[in-house]
């Protein structure tokens, strides 16, 4: 039981930091900027909806697609460990946070939901988490912290505009930065993991 609950929080967390959460937000906020808060609340939903459906299938589709191309876990655990590690410098440089944010239409899908929470480094995350939890009661302590940790993001998006009063855009950046050093580390981890699979055969 304490070990189910352990591995349910440990991925919980992970992910919760693998979504880039503030980042996220400061993205939303910047391409909502005109919109009212209704609209704003409205979409938030739609991109969560979105995210679940497209994180699920990424998690339960690693080990499909593994064998399909014929790619170890351990290779997969190191390049996805790069991406993140990439995609952590960009949060800690504050380069990601610049990006172009006028889009006109439906932006829930794209780019809200993929490439901003969805990118190859959170990609490649839930193919490694979903090939590594092969149990079937482990896969489903693994989706439920899959859906809270959207569950969490979806609350933050629906509480933006509050968010962004009590923080403003610097409090916002800040806590993203904070959140790419924490994913340096675990680009790290997966990425040590993944040479010590390959040391150890």
């Amino acid at each position: 039981m304490t070990s189910n609950l352990s591995l349910f929080v440990s991925v919980w967390i992970k992910l919760c930091f693998v979504f880039t959460p503030f980042f996220v937000l400061s993205m939303f906020l910047s391409m909502t900027e005109h919109y009212t808060e209704i609209r704003r609340r409205k979409l938030a939903l739609t991109v969560s909806g979105s995210v679940v459906i497209i994180c699920f299938v990424l998690f339960f589709a690693g080990n499909q697609l593994f064998s399909l191309f014929g790619i170890t876990l351990n290779s997969f655990r190191i390049g996805a460990g790069a991406l993140l590690f990439l995609s952590a410098v960009g949060l800690v440089q504050g380069k990601t946070a610049t990006a172009d944010a006028t889009h006109d239409g439906d932006i829930a899908v794209v780019p809200l939901a993929i490439p901003v929470i969805v990118g190859p480094a959170t990609t490649g995350v839930l193919l490694v988490l979903g090939a590594e939890l092969d149990g079937i009661a482990t896969k489903g302590l693994g989706s439920l912290a899959l859906l809270l940790a959207i569950t969490c993001l979806c609350i933050l998006l629906l509480s933006g505009s509050h968010i962004q009063r009590t923080l403003g855009n610097r409090g916002i950046n800040i806590l993203s930065k904070i959140t790419g050093l924490i994913l340096s580390a675990l680009a790290a981890q997966m990425i040590m993991t993944g040479i010590l699979g390959f040391l150890e055969k």
